[in-house]
């Protein structure tokens, strides 16, 4: 009598721990009498019908990768049309290969493939989701993250730290951009975290579409703050989504946009800090005022990167608790933990509504979390444009008080 069989497949971008959930749910499934297979290359495999793809798992093969970074089953990410095209060669090659259980490991676009083979499947396939991203957008109870987030975090601090040094010695700004499509809590938590000059996420601006200039204005009155502080440097994190609240005609305008495998602009792409930049020196350079300004991208370094001990563990249990969901008759959730606690919660509660697309998460401006960060950068605020404050900032800026209070006035309002 054959086993059933539990399938493991990984969607989207990597996001360090995937190893840990492979790891562990291999084990526990195996310690419970089943076989355990892995579709190597994510959905694309499946929707190929490549019956190659699928490997066996043993323990031996998995007891120690839970401390490395990737995928070892690989990931892939595939567009609307291809999904829809291959749906019907996926669901035969999940019949072919007698598989019962099936764990996927990914983001929103993973979770919502999960949501279809579960509703199509009409139980005959029991399908648990594991949501992992490092953007952490995710709406886990408790306001708990979504696992990669803190290793991506901690990897990204140690960057920007050696590039904070870098800045001071040589007497130079950098302006940095982190990932974070929707939301902007990788590059808050690095910001605070290390201390930048100022960081800049989507979610500040709202009402309306938002301009180059806007940015430009934000950072160059820093730059001037921090000249009249007598400092000649500094470091600007900025989150890549604050891009997508660009027009894509001024977009495009500055730079050659990609798009990506389901047809959304590459953020990570677009040379954010690199334009930003342009505008702030030329603005600068136009009142005599000489300042170095380099820009950089990071997101790909901290991706599959090894998983700090925090995620180690927590994606253990989030493949342990996989399993034991799956075994205990559950199907069609996500597993989490909170407050220490293992839980499903439904694909129908995570979904929004109104576009059955997974919820997103942002960064709550209004939140105590981001107000202590907020208070800790150098950007003009109201007082600086009081009698006393306002001088020596014009005169840095190398303009008139009056043409000074114009130009950057709003920004306090």
């Amino acid at each position: 009598m054959k086993k059933d069989v539990v399938a493991i497949v990984v969607g989207g971008g990597p996001a360090p721990g995937i190893n840990g959930v492979i790891s562990a749910a291999t084990i526990e499934a195996v310690n419970e009498g089943k076989e355990v297979i892995g579709i190597v290359g994510g959905f694309k495999s499946l929707f190929a019908g490549d019956k190659k793809s699928a490997v066996h798992l043993s323990i031996d093969e998995v007891s120690r990768i839970h401390t490395t970074g990737g995928s070892i089953l690989r990931t892939s990410r595939d567009p609307v049309e291809v999904a829809q095209k291959g749906f019907p060669v996926l669901q035969q090659m999940l019949k072919a290969l007698n598989v019962r259980y099936l764990i996927t490991i990914g983001g929103d676009g993973t979770a919502f493939m999960a949501r279809w083979i579960e509703r199509e499947a009409r139980g005959r396939l029991s399908v648990v989701h594991v949501p992992k991203t490092i953007d952490n957008d995710l709406p886990l109870p408790g306001g708990r993250s979504s696992f990669g987030y803190h290793t991506a975090r901690h990897w990204g601090v140690e960057i920007v730290k050696n590039i904070m040094e870098d800045a001071r010695t040589t007497g130079r700004w950098y302006f940095i951009t982190t990932m974070g499509r929707n939301a902007g809590h990788l590059a808050l938590g690095i910001g605070k975290a290390v201390g930048a000059t100022v960081t800049l996420i989507p979610e500040e601006f709202t009402g309306g579409a938002l301009h180059f200039q806007k940015i430009t204005d934000i950072l160059e009155g820093s730059i001037i703050k921090r000249l009249a502080m007598g400092k000649d440097h500094g470091i600007a994190v900025l989150a890549e989504g604050i891009a997508a609240k660009i027009g894509e005609q001024e977009l495009r305008s500055c730079d050659d946009i990609k798009c990506d495998e389901l047809g959304r602009l590459r953020l990570s792409e677009i040379q954010l800090g690199r334009i930003i930049g342009d505008y702030v020196r030329n603005s600068l350079d136009g009142r005599g005022v000489s300042m170095t300004i380099v820009h950089k991208t990071i997101g790909y370094e901290l991706r599959a990167a090894d998983p700090i001990p925090f995620d180690i563990e927590y994606t253990r249990d989030l493949g342990y608790g996989a399993v034991r969901f799956l075994l205990s008759g559950g199907t069609g959730a996500m597993i989490t933990l909170d407050e220490g606690r293992l839980r499903p919660v439904s694909f129908v509660e995570m979904a929004d509504p109104a576009t059955v697309k997974t919820k997103v998460r942002l960064v709550d401006i209004r939140s105590e979390a981001y107000e202590v960060g907020r208070k800790y950068m150098i950007r003009l605020e109201k007082g600086d444009f009081e009698p006393g404050s306002i001088e020596p900032l014009a005169s840095k800026a190398g303009m008139s008080v009056s043409d000074f209070m114009k130009r950057f006035s709003y920004l306090a309002a």
